[in-house]
């Protein structure tokens, strides 16, 4: 199976602490490194992770608070001192193309490789990126200001050939992609044997969806069906679920009644608020929910499936 993993190089909120960095995540599916959120400190998380900064492809913004994308300037002109001739992608909110373009025109002149940005409309649930191997969707989130998640699916891959089988009917290599794509074989003598025994079915294909800050959104699970990992922002316990709904943010619970009620297999929580020394307790209610609740913490990589 091909490696689908996630990187976890911030899971703190908006006030910085000793403990946990800004938002930020690197996705890596199929030898794609994809970012998600730039807070400040994302390119020291990066060095501890030993991910080469060269192999980050494109940058996914959520939304335009600080510590969701502060620290993608920074590291863009890394980058340029690196030597970078590839492109590097952003989508983000529109909002922050002229933003961004300021930044760069004052920090960032005579770079060696293009920064293209693609503008992310976070009202509409859309793929916005597609390649062979993936799909990357927008997930629209309710936050005070415009905001989206992105959700990772693979596509699904050829069925594997029954090498046995294939050897016992002297089926020649040149026909293996042929019958990867569903051909059947006949035989010499004019039997037909049917794919289905000359196959065993690919994985399931897997997904991974990233919900930033938001607040609880019931609706928020059918988009979310069946999804294999989910991280889901949970910045308070329910003590504070008065606090969450006035700065739209969700509790660890709420987060793990998404999870529940979008049936996936693995909740994450994150983007912890600064008042919590000891995140047990966050963990604690999400499990009374949803059992397979974990928590994220910088340098822990997760495998998808």
């Amino acid at each position: 199976m091909e490696p689908f993993k996630v990187y976890i190089l911030g899971c703190g909120s908006a006030l910085p602490t000793l403990k946990h960095s800004a938002s930020s995540q690197v996705v890596e599916i199929r030898e794609k490194y994809f970012m998600i959120d730039c807070g400040e400190g994302t390119q020291v998380q990066l060095r501890r992770t030993k991910i080469r900064f060269t192999k980050i492809h494109a940058v996914f913004i959520s939304h335009l608070h600080g510590d969701h994308c502060l620290g993608l300037i920074g590291m863009i002109s890394t980058f340029g001192m690196l030597g970078r001739t590839a492109t590097l992608h952003v989508y983000a909110p529109s909002e922050y193309e002229k933003m961004l373009q300021m930044q760069m025109e004052m920090f960032c002149t005579g770079l060696e490789f293009q920064v293209e940005f693609h503008p992310v409309d976070t009202t509409t649930h859309q793929i916005i990126y597609e390649d062979k191997s993936l799909s990357i969707e927008t997930i629209p989130l309710e936050h005070r200001i415009p905001c989206c998640g992105y959700l990772f699916r693979e596509k699904p891959t050829l069925p594997h050939i029954r090498r046995d089988v294939i050897d016992f009917y002297e089926i020649p290599i040149s026909q293996i992609n042929n019958i990867k794509n569903g051909t059947d074989w006949i035989t010499v003598e004019g039997e037909l044997i049917p794919n289905k025994r000359l196959t065993l079915p690919s994985e399931a294909p897997r997904s991974y969806a990233y919900c930033s800050d938001t607040r609880y959104m019931p609706s928020l699970s059918k988009q979310l069906k069946n999804v294999t990992m989910l991280y889901h922002e949970s910045t308070y316990d329910e003590q504070n679920k008065q606090r969450a709904k006035m700065f739209y943010h969700s509790t660890a619970a709420q987060a793990a009644t998404v999870a529940r009620d979008a049936n996936v297999n693995t909740l994450l929580l994150g983007h912890y608020s600064a008042r919590y020394d000891d995140e047990f307790a966050l963990l604690k209610e999400a499990k009374n929910i949803f059992p397979n609740s974990h928590l994220s913490n910088e340098g822990d990589i997760f495998d998808v499936k």
